[in-house]
């Protein structure tokens, strides 16, 4: 960490402070066309604006908006409120929401092999490539950013307008060839009273440098966390800039900071934007993060989110705009074994990251419940009784709080060891911990046994044993169980996530402020971390769009994410259907979308589905939205609808959400598909659909006779029967030849009403 002269501290040391008061923060969207000649620029007019309704700017304006959005957010007391809201020139004003984070092997898992001649092109021309990380920050001397690889990359391009910020700690030199900028936004943060922290790009949380290094970060030999997870460290594209802009504090991130970090993001030049971080569902004028996105995808900016932690709910996923790549995440095929042997001769497996000291070949008593109230079993902070459970090992039900948190309650309480049962909610996904004390994670079914063993045993006993790191796991990739899921909440024929990607037990960079758990009793400091959580697969798919950026320059958003999406498998590595770890049964398209990326194929996907900003405002036209909430999102002074789509579901988008309703058994869908292979291609149709489905493709075969043609096709879907008792089922629709298959799932949706 650097040190700074004590003069220099004082002048950054800028504390973010807790403000107590009636006023709170608000965005306020403004109509472009309304601004005055007389006023050379939006934010000169969002100050004017305000003055003329006796607030004064200098003490309520916080933000003001352009490239992400078209107004500004501001610190607002009750009474401003109607005076803003019968302001002629305003098109919506809404609370500044709180939004929360979405929390090696991955590289070689998809793929990317460093000795691949096509990877080794295009990590090449990926030093041309910037990505915006939007997050908790940076570590700077995280060696993902600072060995002595760095200097082998060529100069930054020189388009780039970012900047590497001073901040409490963190000095702009700190930034390099490959961390190319690092800026921080807390106004909103500061105005909500959320906490105290100092105003800096510095990373003292490890979400926002672990993301980063998991994009970008360089190659990094004998990396682990704390002897697992051992080997090269790397991110997807070693070659690719990254850019840091810190907008999630202790408390969360606010609206307000979010859009200010796209705003700076889009305006200094970055190519990819990543944030591992949503809220709940909305529509999308309200969406703070579908509005800026938008905006950037305008500007040809590839956004990737994550869909969420809370699966294995129905209809849970985040980030649900079409002009965002939603994530949702899968295992690896690496495993870090843990064990429980009963007294009763039972050797139950589970994982574990426990480092320390074991427990040796001792039987240990086992406590369920060591207080004297339920919530005892969840191992809730104030709820065991040292008394009963000191010296033993605890079995602690999973859910309510962190993981890691339930063995800081044990050990706390005295108790030697814990054991982490999953309940229904988790099924037999298990999520590997660096715990503080000897401990391991099982799933429901080994979680029931144990249960029943401690209820039905007078002394029941255990001993825990852990087995290091273990590759080639099989079945893998299998859809994690915390993964959020579809339909869609805010439009269901938009099918969501978008596809999955590596976000169980990932190894990459860390903070050195604080321990592998999180928690501030965890003294232990190391270079890398190991995390689960879509906040980590949303960063590999950020990272897979650099390296199709760099191989595709010319090439849309939306065409990044067709060829991550039609060249997508939905078949494990023991050639079955990807399984959901939620109950062990074949997933859905619902929980990943497309399927799990494949980044070789992605590089050459023969063909691609593209949206134009156009044809995402047609899209917008088709909603039940008024003309103010679609400027809202578009930034457009002159946004007549006057063309728009049949249905929200007629988007070129690649894959397919039917909804069937009673007065619409019949759904038609047109597509058009664009040649970014060679000349002469010619693709054949091939469908699979339910048999309570009849699906018809017209024409059955496509001719690209050049390189760009675009050529439409189009589809009707027929439910056969009335099915009120089915409530959703899949197919999929694939053009194919000898080279290629451009694959579209399909999903079905029944809402007859009754």
């Amino acid at each position: 960490m650097a040190a700074y002269p004590l003069f220099l501290f004082f002048f950054l040391s800028i504390c973010i402070t807790t403000m107590v008061s009636s006023n709170k923060t608000y965005i306020v969207y403004m109509n472009p066309s309304h601004r005055p000649s007389i006023h050379p620029t939006p934010s000169h007019w969002f100050e004017s604006t305000l003055q003329a309704l006796s607030i004064p700017p200098s003490d309520h304006l916080l933000y003001s908006y352009s490239a992400a959005a078209h107004g500004f957010a501001a610190v607002l007391f009750p009474q401003h409120l109607p005076l803003l809201r019968r302001h002629p020139s305003v098109l919506l004003i809404h609370r500044d929401p709180i939004l929360r984070l979405h929390t090696t092997r991955t590289p070689s898992f998809l793929g990317l092999s460093p000795t691949s001649v096509p990877i080794q092109a295009v990590e090449s021309a990926s030093r041309d490539v910037i990505v915006g990380v939007l997050d908790t920050g940076v570590w700077p001397e995280s060696p993902s950013f600072a060995d002595g690889a760095v200097n082998s990359l060529p100069p930054v391009p020189g388009r780039w307008r970012g900047a590497c910020e001073a901040g409490v700690d963190f000095s702009p030199s700190l930034c390099n060839r490959k961390l190319v900028g690092a800026r921080s936004f807390s106004k909103g943060f500061r105005a909500a009273g959320s906490g105290k922290e100092f105003a800096s790009a510095r990373d003292r949380d490890g979400h926002g440098t672990h993301t980063a290094s998991t994009v970008a970060g360089l190659p990094v030999t004998n990396a682990s966390l704390l002897g697992y997870a051992a080997g090269i460290a790397r991110g997807m594209a070693t070659g690719t800039r990254v850019a840091a802009y810190k907008v999630c504090w202790s408390s969360g991130c606010l609206g307000s900071d979010i859009l200010a970090g796209i705003e700076a993001a889009v305006s200094d030049g970055v190519d990819i934007l990543s944030l591992s971080l949503g809220g709940g569902a909305a529509p999308y004028f309200r969406d703070t993060i579908a509005v800026a996105a938008f905006s950037a995808a305008a500007a040809g900016v590839f956004v990737s989110c994550s869909a969420g932690n809370s699966g294995p709910s129905r209809s849970s996923v985040a980030n649900a705009a079409p002009w965002i790549a939603t994530v949702g995440a899968g295992t690896l095929d690496r495993d870090f074994p843990a064990y429980a042997l009963l007294d009763s001769g039972d050797r139950l497996a589970g994982v574990s990251l426990y480092s320390g000291k074991g427990l040796g070949s001792k039987m240990r008593l086992i406590v369920y419940g060591g207080g004297k109230t339920n919530a005892s079993k969840l191992c809730l902070t104030g709820t065991l009784d040292p008394t009963r459970v000191r010296g033993k090992i605890v079995l602690c039900d999973r859910g309510v709080t962190a993981r890691v948190e339930k063995g800081a309650v044990v050990k706390a309480a005295g108790g030697a060891g814990m054991i982490l049962a999953n309940t229904a909610a988790s099924g037999e996904e298990m999520v590997a911990d660096s715990h503080l004390l000897p401990a391991l994670a099982v799933g429901k079914k080994a979680g029931d046994l144990i249960r029943k063993y401690v209820q039905r045993d007078r002394y029941p006993r255990a001993v825990l044993s852990f087995g290091g790191t273990v590759l080639g796991v099989r079945p893998s990739p299998v859809v994690a169980a915390f993964s959020s899921r579809g339909p869609n909440a805010v439009l269901p024929e938009i099918l969501k996530p978008d596809l999955i990607g590596p976000g169980v037990n990932i190894l990459a960079g860390w903070s050195g402020a604080v321990g592998p758990t999180g928690l501030a009793m965890d003294g232990r400091r190391t270079a890398f971390n190991i995390m689960s959580g879509t906040s980590m697969s949303c960063p590999h798919i950020s990272g897979v769009a650099a390296l199709l950026k760099a191989a595709h320059p010319d090439w849309s958003p939306a065409a990044i994410k067709s060829a991550l999406m039609t060249t997508a498998y939905t078949l494990d590595n023991t050639k079955s259907p990807l399984r959901d770890a939620a109950g062990g049964s074949p997933a859905t398209p619902f929980a990943y979308g497309a399927g799990h990326v494949d980044p070789q194929k992605a590089l050459s996907p023969g063909l691609i589905y593209d949206i134009t900003t156009d044809d995402y405002i047609a899209f917008l036209c088709s909603l039940n939205y008024t003309l103010q909430h679609i400027q809202v999102i578009t930034k457009g002074a002159n946004v007549a609808c006057s063309r728009k789509l049949s249905s929200p579901g007629n988007l070129n988008y690649p894959s397919f959400s039917v909804v069937f309703r009673e007065r619409s058994r019949v759904v038609k869908y047109r597509r058009e598909l664009t040649n970014v292979g060679p000349a002469g291609s010619i693709y054949k149709v091939k469908v699979s659909s339910p048999d309570s489905v009849g699906v018809i493709v017209k024409p059955l075969k496509l001719v690209f006779k050049r390189v760009g043609q675009k050529l439409k096709y189009s589809v009707t879907f027929a439910s056969k029967k009335e099915r009120s008792h089915e409530k959703e089922a899949f197919g999929r629709i694939s053009w194919t030849n000898k080279r290629y298959t451009v694959s579209s799932p399909v999903a079905y949706t029944w809402k007859m009403e009754k």
